[in-house]
């Protein structure tokens, strides 16, 4: 009898597919193997769901798989049912999101060969070769120079910048020759758990809250809400010995990459055991042997970003998600998973416990501890010598600025400068002005294919969009009427830093955005200056706002925060408070006092006052109360539809007919179809509609039961749309 298997293939088709097996592959399936197997024109690699002896399809629809990769399935039994419940709840295909948990050379096609490394190594003629030869082949030469020291992994050839040309030539020179080796994995750290330093003092909160969180083995999630420099990771720490010694491995995600030199360090410092990692910023080949070695068992500490969270562990022991609140947790392209919910549901799937750290919680996350859900442990005193910072408002109201600064906080930047301190202005947004103006008639430069206007970038000499990453070069003449009268209007850090480089020669300045850390290892050079104090006026946007330990710091400017105050999203204002609470974090963070400045038009603003005079605890709890009266997440649960067109109203036509087929009434509402709040981006109209009901399930049932009708419907085909369920951006 022939045998068949349903695969889910990386397609955003909603669906599995049936292929049938060549009978010498029939005794070798199961589930969770890859194959390969042809799906229209091209060939593609996808799991096996399920192996049936039934298939409905006719024998001239039934195709059959080309070849079967692996012997052994990929994921273990708990990461599998995760993605099947994550494919059902962020209605995407199984396939689509198996694919965000599978390595990138894994879903390419590389075989898993968990003990098996292939490297090069010195021949004999290699060892005694005159290098004076290689005096031109300065990539051969380096090639040879460092392997006479050790032996070179292929998987490291990109990432140590060598020449595969070179390798190629000095292969034919037979000077160097290419060897496998079998590695057992080195579980060494579970016999016997070697520290690398003595663990710091706990004060009585952070003690309490490790001798609760050592109590739990199996599943139970934690809010650890502690104010900035309270030492949360501290606790970490202290929680990580006890999971080592329990001989579990334990997988701690970060929001950015940025974060992750800092948190790698004081991890491999603390403990003599292999951590691995992994981001987005390291090679295919690099990320699929971290993947390798946690799988194993032979990483004790996996440290990551949004994506390491499907990292397969041998024997797993905690999941602790850092900086819980941040946005970078959901993602905003393909499939858009939310972290932190499905390592509360991995937590759940592996029995082990889950831990949220934050100074300043999500709303979801709050919410969730106040109701008893998750465990609620706080820290509300800085750990050692660090005192409350100093929070002051300077009205700039009818105040002459020079590049975006008051006369007040350039006086304060001198006192703390003059006695050796650091300080650190945040301005969110790169380039050195946000719009260029026409002297003579006015006319703002917007992008031809957006509603936004270019960003001036002084440096690179053009005018950008940063939206659509459309670029000229600044032009001489206004595209209006030809005058060259042309005025850059308002701030960028670019503009602000050179300001500060005039107006303080003797204090060194840092930027720190996107544009001044894209090439690799500049972010973490930059930081490392920092600490050694080689900068004393550091200038960013968010990137140096978050989870940094600078002690030196002790004034902090915040320029330009009335737009947060104002936004057309409902969860501006929690994000604002959890920026400002988290940017002035960054303030006396060691035996010196800090002072956070706050410069605004809107010094009486309500929700500025009641968040400096009352803190994020209080801020949060009453941002919850509004949210329950508006009916608006987490007291109700939202799906975000977006459709794009080259023609504004297919789009709109195409979400009225959605919301035709969506229930309405006092459990479920429907609102629009209505403009984005960007209304054209890259030459195209946006359009959104939002369903939202009072119960999850409902939203669920209500959303699946509407799906198939909503792909069947026509202008489907005349739109680019998505769905995203949570959002956590309506832009």
């Amino acid at each position: 009898m022939p045998l068949f298997v349903e695969i889910a293939l990386p397609v955003p088709l909603r669906q599995n597919f049936t292929y049938q097996v060549p009978s010498s592959l029939a005794s070798s399936l199961q589930k969770g193997l890859r194959v390969k197997v042809p799906f229209g024109r091209q060939q593609v690699i996808g799991l096996i769901i399920r192996v049936t002896e039934h298939c409905d399809l006719k024998p001239q629809q039934i195709k059959s798989i080309l070849a079967l990769i692996d012997t052994t399935p990929l994921l273990p039994n708990t990461l599998f049912t995760l993605t099947q419940w994550a494919s059902r709840y962020y209605f995407c295909s199984l396939g689509q999101m198996l694919s965000q948990a599978i390595p990138v050379a894994l879903r390419k096609g590389a075989s898993v060969t968990d003990n098996v490394r292939t490297f090069w190594q010195l021949t004999e003629a290699g060892k005694n070769a005159d290098l004076n030869t290689l005096k031109r082949a300065t990539a051969q030469k380096k090639v040879i120079q460092h392997l006479h020291d050790s032996i070179l992994y292929t998987d490291e050839v990109a990432g140590l910048a060598f020449s595969p040309s070179a390798l190629k030539a000095l292969s034919e020179k037979q000077w160097i020759v290419k060897k496998t080796q079998v590695i057992q994995a080195d579980l060494s750290w579970r016999k016997t758990l070697v520290m690398g330093e003595e663990p710091h003092q706990l004060n009585a909160e952070q003690a309490i809250a490790v001798a609760t969180l050592t109590q739990q083995e199996n599943y139970q999630c934690t809010l650890l809400e502690g104010v900035t420099g309270s030492g949360k990771t501290e606790v970490y720490l202290a929680l990580l010995e006890t999971i080592l010694l329990r001989r579990r491995q334990a997988l701690i995600l970060v929001p950015e990459i940025g974060l992750t030199p800092q948190t790698i360090n004081r991890f491999k410092r603390r403990f003599n055991v292999n951590v691995a990692v992994i981001h987005s910023g390291l090679t295919d080949n690099q990320r699929y042997r971290a993947w390798q070695q946690a799988k194993s068992g032979e990483a004790a500490i996996i440290i990551g970003t949004r994506s390491a969270l499907f990292t397969p562990m041998a024997y797993p022991g905690i999941i602790i998600l850092d900086e819980e609140h941040d946005a970078s947790f959901k993602q905003q392209e393909g499939v858009g998973y939310h972290a932190r919910d499905l390592a509360v549901m991995r937590g759940h799937l592996e029995n082990i416990p889950v831990l949220l750290g934050t100074a300043t919680p999500s709303l979801e996350t709050l919410q969730n501890a106040l109701i008893g859900r998750y465990q609620h442990l706080t820290l509300g005193i800085r750990a050692g010598n660090a005192e409350k910072v100093r929070q002051g408002i300077i009205d700039i109201r009818n105040q002459p600025l020079r590049a975006g600064l008051s006369g007040a906080l350039i006086n304060e930047m001198r006192l703390h400068l003059e006695a050796g301190n650091q300080v650190m202005l945040f301005l969110n947004r790169r380039g050195f002005a946000p719009a260029l103006l026409c002297h003579e008639c006015g006319h703002l430069h917007e992008c031809d294919r957006c509603d936004a206007f270019f960003t001036i970038h002084q440096s690179l000499g053009e005018i950008r969009c940063h939206h659509c990453s459309n670029q000229y070069a600044i032009p001489q003449q206004c595209h209006q009427c030809g005058s060259t009268l042309l005025a850059a209007q308002g701030v960028g850090t670019e503009q602000l830093a050179d300001f500060l480089e005039k107006e303080f020669p003797h204090f060194p300045v840092v930027r720190i955005d996107r544009d001044t850390t894209r090439k690799k290892g500049a972010l973490e050079n930059q930081l490392n200056a920092i600490l050694k104090g080689e900068y004393k006026i550091l200038v960013g946007t968010q990137m140096l706002a978050k989870g940094h330990h600078f002690p030196d710091v002790t004034l902090v400017g915040l320029l330009d925060v009335d737009g947060a105050l104002f936004s057309a999203d409902f969860r501006a204002p929690e994000r604002f408070g959890q920026l400002y609470t988290q940017v002035s974090g960054r303030a006396g963070r060691a035996a010196k006092p800090g002072t956070v400045l706050l410069q605004t038009h809107q010094s009486e603003n309500i929700l500025l006052k009641e968040l400096m005079q009352k803190g994020y605890g209080e801020f949060a709890r009453n941002q919850l109360t509004e949210r329950q009266q508006a009916l608006l997440p987490p007291a109700w649960h939202m799906i975000l539809l977006r459709a794009e067109a080259h023609q504004a109203q297919d789009a709109d036509n195409f979400l009225s007919q959605i919301a035709q087929l969506l229930p309405q009434d006092d459990q479920c509402e429907v609102i629009g179809p209505m403009p984005a709040p960007l209304d054209k981006k890259a030459g195209k109209f946006r359009r959104q509609l939002i369903f939202q009901t009072k119960n999850r399930q409902q939203l669920q049932q209500a959303f699946e039961q509407a799906l198939p009708q909503i792909e069947a419907l026509p202008m489907a085909k005349r739109c680019r749309w998505s769905i995203d369920r949570d959002p956590q951006d309506l832009l």
